[in-house]
């Protein structure tokens, strides 16, 4: 039934095999990476740039680090990116190029957990695996009624998933299930009617499906604060490398002094400039805390002294900054503009 109704209304996505193609595991294994957390408008074109670029393992193997990582800017969580490399550099390395077909070998790889192995293990190879994302997981909720809230309710929930997935085209099943929870049973309003599970839905017949899954209080996140130090020479701007360990590393970025619960001022700006204080502030959400920071501009006084690269002003945006240094970026440029 429900393969029936994804063989009708299937999604076309640039990472899917058309029926009777042969999926490419690079392809599958990069869009499930590009989309923890993010969109499939945001992955669209991000995606094609990619493959444009690098297009298998080998390339990516072989690739800079640091342009990687520029290319990944704006998709956050940037150690999926490093992750990226790290696997390709493995599957070269270790597989003869070729991804793993065995869902436990591909948990070896760098960045692959159980959601990512299981996929790439169904989609790219047509192995029986479970696959539960964000948008199976309501799908599988609502199904079967569980009402445990979330995130204690997964585990019943993977068991009622597991009990469903077929032994035959547990890819086209997988991706028949986000498809379903992506355009059909969204989290507010579903369109049970058109839903081809609706018969067997307990959710459906209970009458009040979008109430599942449960999910727990959300918890109020740390809220901290910074200083975003903007030092221009003529018309290039300093950026520095972050630490390759930590938020954002690897990351081009602007200068920033210690984030704390309270504004830090000048607290680590680089020395020996004449600091103004603008009356702007950059806000960011991040996964465990939210941002605030200032901004701090020193204009025309950078000597050769201080350690960076100089970057034009007007090309600002092949750096590949992460979106929060871009919002200041903006701020400045906007302002000064």
């Amino acid at each position: 039934m429900l393969l029936a109704w994804y063989d009708r209304h299937r999604r076309a996505l640039p990472w899917r095999a058309l029926p009777g193609e042969v999926a490419d595991p690079y392809r599958v294994w990069l869009s499930e990476v590009m989309l923890q957390q993010t969109t499939v408008a945001a992955v669209r074109p991000r995606f094609a740039a990619w493959v444009a670029r690098w297009p298998d393992f080998a390339s990516l193997a072989a690739a800079d680090e640091a342009e990687v990582m520029a290319a990944w800017a704006g998709l956050g969580y940037y150690a999926r990116a490093r992750n990226l490399v790290a696997a390709a550099k493995a599957v070269v390395a270790d597989h003869g190029g070729a991804f793993p077909q065995d869902e436990a070998v591909l948990r070896t790889l760098p960045g692959l957990g159980a959601y990512t192995a299981a996929a790439v293990a169904a989609i790219a190879f047509g192995r029986r695996a479970v696959v539960v994302d964000a948008n199976v997981e309501r799908v599988v909720a609502r199904l079967f009624a569980i009402r445990d809230p979330l995130p204690g309710a997964r585990t019943a929930i993977r068991a009622a998933a597991d009990a469903v997935t077929p032994d035959v085209r547990a890819g086209d099943f997988a991706q028949a299930m986000m498809d379903l929870g992506s355009g059909i049973c969204t989290p507010r309003k579903p369109s049970c009617l058109l839903c081809p599970l609706a018969s067997e839905c307990r959710g459906y017949r209970e009458g009040a499906p979008e109430r599942l899954p449960v999910k727990a209080p959300k918890k109020r996140k740390p809220q901290r604060h910074g200083t975003i130090f903007w030092v221009q020479r003529g018309e290039d701007v300093l950026l520095v490398r972050r630490p390759a360990k930590g938020l954002l590393g690897g990351m081009r970025a602007l200068p920033t002094g210690p984030w704390t619960d309270g504004p830090p001022g000048l607290d680590g700006a680089p020395a020996g400039l004449d600091w103004t204080m603008r009356n702007a502030t950059v806000s960011h959400g991040f996964t465990h805390f939210d941002i605030e920071l200032t901004l701090a501009v020193a204009m025309g006084q950078a000597h050769h002294a201080i350690e960076g690269e100089w970057w034009p002003i007007a090309e600002l945006d092949r750096a590949g900054l992460p979106t929060l240094f871009a919002k200041a970026a903006a701020a400045v440029t906007r302002r000064d503009g």
